[in-house]
């Protein structure tokens, strides 16, 4: 198991307890070093607020961390890409790099649909896709497919 695999596995645990909440399964890990310094999964259901991604969750807790918003240092795994409001929130926080599992074909933005780190914006995380994509992928499959 490749490193960027092994933290990606963090962030599907985090995945698997955003299901069990009845939230939609993604979840988020920051790295620093070789240091998890913060994890999340998607809040939106329990918390009633739109803003409670598992990318930006875990981007507040990193800063708290850290003692800092500025968290170029830092490397975010999540397992499905980011959408714009997330990208947005990476980008601002100067997060260095950022490995994601599945694509998002409906609202991805950082490459699928959009691809927000290449717009003059300031930072410029690198962006490494498809790390444990079946595995991202079938989590949020089986949990729609309940639902339905």
């Amino acid at each position: 198991m490749t490193r960027d695999e092994h933290f990606m596995a963090l962030a599907l645990h985090e995945a698997e307890l955003a299901a069990a909440e009845g939230e939609t399964p993604i979840g988020a890990v920051v790295v620093r070093g070789d240091e998890v310094i913060a994890t999340a999964h998607n809040g939106r259901e329990q918390g009633l607020d739109i803003t409670a991604h598992a990318e930006l969750s875990a981007i507040r807790a990193a800063a708290r961390a850290k003692g800092d918003w500025r968290l170029s240092d830092c490397t975010l795994y999540v397992t499905l890409e980011p959408c714009p409001m997330c990208a947005g929130g990476i980008l601002a926080s100067r997060i260095g790099r950022v490995v994601y599992g599945a694509k998002d074909a409906a609202a991805g933005a950082m490459g699928s649909v959009l691809n927000l780190p290449r717009y003059p914006l300031g930072a410029k995380p690198e962006v490494v896709p498809l790390v444990l994509e079946a595995e991202c992928r079938a989590i949020l499959q089986e949990f729609f497919q309940k639902r339905r």
